[in-house]
C-alpha cells in the first residue's frame, strides 16, 4: 500500500481478497501492487481490482463473496455497479461453531451509569411523558396535547422530566383486527407504553377504530394509574374537550414522573439498538467494527446488545449463525431470511433493490457487501437469541431483532423491545434522532464528520489514521455511558425524534 501523509492510499481487507478499498481518491495510473496502475481515477470508498477477475468469478471483500463479475475486470478496473452483479451461492451456516462462552465481569467489576428505576425493576435512560396514539385520526390531537404541555410552561417546577412528546402514526384503522399486520402495532404499541424511558404515558384514541385501546390494556394488563391514562376524542366530547382533558391528565401525572431521580446503576441494565443508516464504503471498515468492539464491551458488562435490519445481514446471515448458542436460534434467523426472500418476491422485488443510491455513491455496490460491513456491528460475542419485530427483548448479551432495514421503522421495533439507548453509524450523513430512547451518531469517515459536526458524536474514520478499533470501541462505550446517564446527543440537541415514530406497517390496507 503506498501512503500519502500516513494514510494507506487503498486497503485490502482479507488475503483472499481480489479487490481494495480506496483510503482516498486514487488518480489514474496510480500503483497499486504487484505492478497494477489504477486503469481510471477510483474514488474514495469505492473498489479497485488487484487482480484479473473473469466473467462470473466471485469478487471478493471481508475474506467473503460480495458479487460476481459480469464482465472480465482486469487488475486495476474500477469495481461497482457496471462490472459486479449479484448471483446466488451456497452458505455454510456452520450453526454454533463460533459460538464461545464469554467471561461477564462480576457485578462489583461492572460499569455504571445514572438512570432511572422503574417499579417494574427496569432502567431508564431519560425520563418522558408519552403521548401515545391508537390511530391516525388522534395523531393530530396528541400533538396538539404534546406542543400545548410544553408552550404553557407544565415542566417549569419538573427539571427531571425531560419532555412531553407525542408518537403518532399513519395507521391503527383499515387494517385487519387480526393476524400479522396488527400483531406488529399491538406489540410496538405495548413495548412503548410500558418503555423504562417514559414515566408517565397517556393513550389517545378516536373512539370507533379497529386499534381498540381498551383490547390492549386487557391483553398486556394495563390499567389506569397516576401515571398511566386513557381517552378518546369521542368520548371526551370532540378536539377541544379533549385537548383540555389530556392537558388536565399530564398535569397529573406530573408530580410522580418528577419525582424519578436518576441513581447508580450497573451496565448491565442497557439495551443498545446498534444501527447504520446511509452506509459507505467504510462503514464495514471503522464505524461498524468499531461499534462492535462497544457491543463486546457492553456484553462483557452484562448488558445487551441487539442487531436488526435483516435485510441488511442478507448475505452475512452465515457469519452469525455460526455464533449462535444454540442451533434453534440459527434456524430462526434462517427462517426470518426465507421470510424476506418471500415476502420481497410477493411484493416484485428482490433483496438487491437495498443498497441506496446513496450507498452505492458512498462505494457500496450489492447487498452482500452493505451486509458483511453492517453484521461488523454485532461484535464477535454468541447470538444469544433471534427476535420479531418489536418483542420483548428478555435475553442478555447479543442478540438479533427481526426488522426492515428502513431506520425509523427498524429503530421503532428496536425502542418496542426496550432499547434504551441508540447506537448509528453512518457515512453519507444520517439526519436522524430517537426519543424516547437518545441516538449516538458515528461517522465513518472524517470529510462527512466535519461537514456534519453538530449532527455526528464521535468521529471514526480517524481508524484510517491509525487509531486502533479497540481504542474507538472504547471511546464509544463511555460515550454510551455519559448518554444513558443524561448527557445530551448532538440530535437531541438539535430536537430530533418526534418524528422518528414510524411502526412497521405490512398486509393489506383497507
Amino acid at each position: 500500500m503506498n501512503e500519502h501523509n500516513g494514510r494507506p492510499s487503498f486497503l485490502r481487507l482479507a488475503e483472499t481478497d481480489n479487490i481494495a478499498v480506496a483510503a482516498r481518491k486514487i488518480e489514474e495510473g496510480a500503483p497499486l501492487i504487484g505492478g497494477v496502475r489504477a486503469a481510471s481515477r477510483i474514488p474514495f470508498g469505492h473498489k479497485v481490482a488487484l487482480e484479473p477477475v473473469a466473467r462470473g468469478e466471485a469478487v471478493r471483500k471481508f475474506g467473503q463473496i460480495i458479487g460476481f463479475a459480469k464482465v472480465p475486470i482486469a487488475a486495476g478496473d474500477w469495481v461497482h455497479e457496471h462490472n459486479v452483479e449479484m448471483g446466488d451461492f451456497e452458505r455454510d451456516y456452520r450453526f454454533c461453531e463460533e459460538a464461545r462462552p464469554i467471561n461477564v465481569l462480576p457485578p462489583e467489576e461492572q460499569a455504571t451509569f445514572e438512570g432511572y428505576r422503574r417499579p417494574d425493576g427496569r432502567v431508564g435512560t431519560r425520563n418522558y411523558i408519552g403521548i401515545l396514539t391508537s390511530v391516525n385520526c388522534s395523531a393530530s390531537v396528541a400533538r396538539f396535547i404534546a406542543e400545548a404541555a410544553m408552550r404553557e410552561g407544565l415542566l417549569d417546577d419538573f427539571p427531571d422530566i425531560d419532555g412531553v412528546v407525542s408518537f403518532t402514526h399513519g395507521t391503527g384503522c383499515g387494517l385487519a383486527s387480526s393476524g400479522e399486520g396488527f400483531d406488529l402495532l399491538k406489540r410496538t404499541q405495548w413495548g412503548y407504553a410500558a418503555h423504562p424511558n417514559l414515566g408517565g404515558v397517556l393513550m389517545v384514541g378516536l373512539g370507533c377504530e379497529v386499534f381498540q385501546i381498551a383490547r390492549l390494556k386487557e391483553l398486556y394488563g394495563l390499567e389506569e394509574s397516576e401515571t398511566f391514562r386513557s381517552m378518546t376524542i369521542q368520548e371526551s366530547g370532540g378536539t377541544r374537550r379533549t385537548i383540555e382533558a389530556g392537558l388536565a391528565r399530564v398535569r397529573e401525572m406530573l408530580p410522580a414522573v418528577g419525582a424519578h431521580k436518576r441513581e447508580t446503576m450497573p451496565a448491565s441494565e442497557i439495551t443498545l439498538a446498534l444501527q447504520c443508516g446511509g452506509s459507505d464504503g467504510y462503514s464495514g471498515i471503522t464505524a461498524n467494527p468499531a461499534l462492535g468492539v462497544a457491543a463486546d464491551i457492553l456484553v462483557r458488562n452484562g448488558g445487551t446488545a441487539v442487531l436488526a435490519e435483516t435485510p441488511e445481514i442478507y448475505g452475512a446471515e452465515h457469519l452469525l449463525t455460526r455464533r449462535a448458542i444454540r442451533r434453534e436460534v440459527g434456524e430462526k434467523l434462517i427462517e426470518r431470511i426465507h421470510w424476506w426472500e418471500e415476502y420481497t418476491a410477493r411484493n416484485k422485488g428482490e433483496m438487491n433493490n437495498n443498497p441506496s443510491p446513496g450507498n452505492k455513491a458512498g462505494g457500496l455496490t450489492t447487498i452482500l457487501e452493505k451486509s458483511l460491513g453492517a453484521a461488523a456491528k454485532g461484535g464477535s460475542t454468541p447470538l444469544n437469541a433471534v427476535y420479531e419485530y418489536a418483542e420483548q427483548v428478555r435475553e442478555k448479551g447479543f442478540v438479533f431483532m427481526d426488522t426492515p432495514g428502513y431506520d425509523p421503522v427498524s429503530v421503532t421495533g428496536q425502542v418496542a423491545g426496550g432499547c434504551n439507548v441508540v447506537c448509528f453509524t453512518t457515512g453519507r450523513g444520517s439526519a436522524y434522532g430517537c426519543k424516547p430512547s437518545p441516538s449516538i451518531k458515528l461517522a465513518t469517515n472524517s470529510a462527512m464528520y466535519e461537514r456534519m459536526a453538530e449532527d455526528m458524536d464521535i468521529n471514526c474514520g480517524d481508524i484510517l489514521d491509525g487509531v486502533s478499533l479497540e481504542e474507538k470501541g472504547r471511546q464509544i462505550f463511555e460515550e454510551v455511558l455519559a448518554v444513558a446517564s443524561g448527557k445530551r446527543s448532538k440530535s437531541e440537541q438539535l430536537g430530533y425524534g418526534d418524528n422518528e415514530f414510524v411502526p412497521w406497517q405490512i398486509g393489506a390496507v383497507m
